[in-house]
């Protein structure tokens, strides 16, 4: 198995790395092992770009326009 040297970081990031794999209760160099296998080897999951062209091209523009509304919901995402 190999062996990795990582030099010159910068200490809060060996602190946040202890303190993660204390509530995972896992040694710092465990916890180091799964961050890099997450990170390089599992599948990354679609982009929103690719998952907005995944969606299949149905209906008219005129099926989406959005409503008048009464209710007084004019900024629904603020």
């Amino acid at each position: 198995m190999a062996s990795l040297v990582v030099r010159n970081l910068d200490p809060r990031i060996v602190e946040a790395l202890k303190q993660r794999a204390a509530r995972h209760g896992r040694s710092a160099e465990a916890e180091h092992r799964v961050l890099l296998e997450a990170a390089l080897l599992r599948p990354k999951g679609k982009s929103f770009a690719e998952a907005l062209a995944a969606i299949p091209d149905v209906g008219q523009d005129e099926d989406f326009a959005r409503l008048d509304d009464s209710m007084g919901n004019d900024r629904v995402f603020d």
